[in-house]
């Protein structure tokens, strides 16, 4: 690749969207002399995205800041628009490239065509065809979608979606996910530093879960909560089946990392009190940040989860996934049998997370399911497409 610097902004805001542009903005930076990269920040999740620009050593150029106690997401949406009306008439890249399917991508790119500056949008594709599932990220990534020039999709599933869409093939790179290279990174850098794994694991026994119940034998089911179609009833179920759950199991750990949202927070404290009624297989902690997270993933028998990016991230270390959605636009890894819907159904829930633990054959078929999401190399295969497009 020849030709002059090209300026490149990469604008995201939330922890999953910093997790996942982190490995491209340091791929990014290893090539000056082909691109000029710049970093925007909104803010969407402060207090986590920034944990993970720490963990990756990122030092945005520009912070919106936009987080407000109570915000909505019209506030989300204005804030970001014009915080980055402000930031591109300042730096006028030659292209914005924005993540996935939340409100920033979607507000940051549509202020990127206000201005007329093409937008690359990676993981494109993703798609349930279910406007209010999930809510609102399958318009958001529709909307930042019909906007985007170029669209880098995670797989050929997604790259077909585009096609469907009426989307020109060649505007369509298909890479794998970045959440593999992000991970892979990670990883390597925990298991190539034994004081590392034991700060953290220092750290989960300070936050109220020791790991070496897992090295004593112990199997851990690892939780995680956070969809707003799941908000009310939805979670009320979800916290009466990890009850039941652990009753059943007295064997298995259950370790719910808590979501600040006080949405997700209040079904918890209505199914087990304050903290009082939790038994001794039962750890509610706060929420962890990404070395810590990839750290309890690691030593996870059973994901349980509404997330998306941990149905790409858990089968890379060979976890099965059970997923409460009732839909997914990630359906590769359904189909490669790497995750399994269950719903938000307690009866449901118990009886899958049950299954995985009784049945070794069950566990078996899905930990050693082949990851449809690549192989740890998509952030090169995004770096060669974009510039082969803006030059």
């Amino acid at each position: 690749m020849t030709g002059e610097t090209k300026t490149v902004l990469v604008v995201f805001g939330t922890r999953p969207e910093a997790i996942k542009m982190a490995p491209l903005v340091l791929e990014l930076r290893k090539h000056p002399e082909k691109f000029r990269t710049l970093v925007c920040v909104t803010g969407q999740h402060r207090s986590m995205l920034d944990q993970v620009l720490e963990v990756f050593g990122i030092v945005p150029d520009f912070d919106l800041d936009i987080m407000k106690q109570g915000q909505d997401l019209y506030d989300v949406t204005s804030r970001v628009l014009l915080g980055m009306r402000d930031v591109l008439d300042k730096v006028k890249p030659q292209c914005v490239v924005v993540h996935g399917d939340t409100t920033t991508s979607m507000a940051a790119a549509l202020a990127a065509f206000y201005r007329q500056i093409p937008v690359a949008h990676v993981e494109a594709g993703l798609r349930t065809r279910d406007i209010l599932s999930p809510w609102p990220e399958e318009m958001n990534r529709q909307i930042t979608g019909r906007l985007a020039r170029i669209h880098f999709a995670p797989t050929s599933t997604a790259r077909l979606n585009l096609m469907a869409e009426g989307v020109d093939p060649s505007a369509i790179v298909v890479t794998g996910n970045t959440v593999i290279d992000a991970l892979r990174i990670v990883v390597d850098k925990i298991a190539g530093d034994g004081a590392l794994t034991a700060r953290l694991d220092d750290h989960l026994r300070l936050e109220g879960y020791d790991p070496a119940r897992v090295e004593a034998g112990r199997r851990m089911v690892l939780i995680t909560g956070h969809r707003r179609e799941n908000f009310g009833e939805g979670f009320l179920s979800i916290c009466r089946a990890i009850a039941r759950l652990a009753a059943m199991h007295p064997d298995v750990d259950f370790v719910y990392p808590m979501h600040l949202n006080p949405n997700v927070r209040r079904p918890i404290v209505e199914v087990f009190g304050a903290g009082d009624a939790c038994g001794g297989n039962l750890f509610f902690i706060e929420p962890q940040e990404y070395l810590s997270f990839v750290r309890l993933m690691s030593v996870a028998h059973v994901v349980l989860t509404d997330s998306g990016g941990i149905q790409e991230e858990a089968p890379g270390l060979g976890k099965p996934v059970l997923v409460m959605r009732d839909t997914t636009e990630r359906p590769e890894a359904v189909d490669a049998g790497t995750v399994k819907l269950v719903g938000t159904d307690e009866c449901k829930i118990v009886e899958e997370v049950s299954r995985l633990l009784d049945n070794d054959s069950a566990h078996a078929a899905m930990a050693n399911a082949v990851n449809p999401y690549g192989d740890g190399r998509a952030c090169p295969r995004i770096i060669e497409g974009l510039y082969n497009y803006i030059r």
